[in-house]
């Protein structure tokens, strides 16, 4: 696939994943939209709202100027704040207006990305408040694809309305999701040189990865089956994800271990890869 047919492949996946959120809480009543969600603290109308905040920046809209209460307690850094803000703002927000603020952001910004002239490798803005900075624009496109993809699945365990799970988006999550396994296990989790650890994933996306960390405490992930790994993992692609997003306890993630118990323990408790 060349980077031009990547660019729009990543477009189509975006596209087919925010119109299934807009999909999905058109018809929702007021009081669905206060749902508690998967993602920490925020509720449906919470999750809609970052991904207005997140789609209307990239269009270069201004940030609403707002300031937050002093009782957030989960807002306790300049990250954490810089996310917060623009959902805070809309939490008096009505379902009409939510809807019709959502799907015509979705229109611009598609017709944005239909017009945009940026190359794949084009080094865009990506804003993420104090970790704002520049990447090629594929980048940026796969990014979103993965966030508006994992707040989908928010939203649906939320709203009990299961889906999606093997879309081109949920692809696109996958194939992130993997580039990322390596840190997660050699640095996040911090194993020792020399450890080999052995993934399947089944269900509607399947996978095998082996991770391998090297005497420089390097990771690096490949198909092949290693014969004796140090600690072997066994799940489902919805779990798999919820894991690697923090959206699960991995005390009680439904994934069969063998080998290092103490080894596979302090992994998954430092498999999540998201902010």
């Amino acid at each position: 696939m060349t980077d031009t047919h990547i660019v729009q492949a990543y477009t189509d996946a975006w596209r087919q994943s925010i119109e299934s959120v807009l999909e999905l809480v058109t018809p929702l009543g007021e009081a669905e939209w206060n749902l508690p969600t998967e993602c920490p603290w925020w509720s449906v109308r919470d999750v809609v709202s970052h991904l207005i905040a997140m789609e209307s920046e990239l269009l270069g809209d201004p940030r609403p100027i707002h300031t937050l209460p002093r009782d957030l307690r989960h807002v306790d850094d300049e990250f954490s704040r810089y996310c917060e803000v623009p959902v805070d703002k809309r939490r008096c927000h009505t379902a009409p207006e939510m809807t019709g603020e959502l799907e015509y952001t979705i229109l611009r910004r598609a017709r944005a990305l239909r017009d945009s002239r940026n190359a794949p490798t084009d080094e865009v803005r990506w804003p993420m408040g104090p970790y704002t900075r520049d990447i090629p624009y594929y980048q940026l496109l796969r990014n979103r694809v993965f966030d508006v993809w994992t707040h989908e699945q928010d939203l649906r365990r939320a709203l009990r309305k299961p889906g999606n799970l093997d879309s081109a988006a949920a692809l696109v999550t996958r194939d992130h999701l993997i580039e990322l396994l390596p840190k997660a296990v050699a640095k996040s989790a911090g194993v020792p040189a020399g450890t080999t650890v052995f993934f399947e994933v089944t269900g509607p996306v399947e996978f095998m990865r082996t991770v391998r960390v090297d005497e420089n405490g390097r990771g690096s992930a490949d198909e092949q089956i290693s014969l004796s790994p140090d600690a072997e993992f066994r799940t489902d692609w919805e779990t798999y994800a919820r894991l690697a997003c923090g959206r699960i306890d991995p005390r009680t993630a439904d994934v069969k271990v063998e080998g290092d118990e103490d080894l596979a323990t302090q992994i998954l408790q430092n498999f999540s890869v998201t902010p």
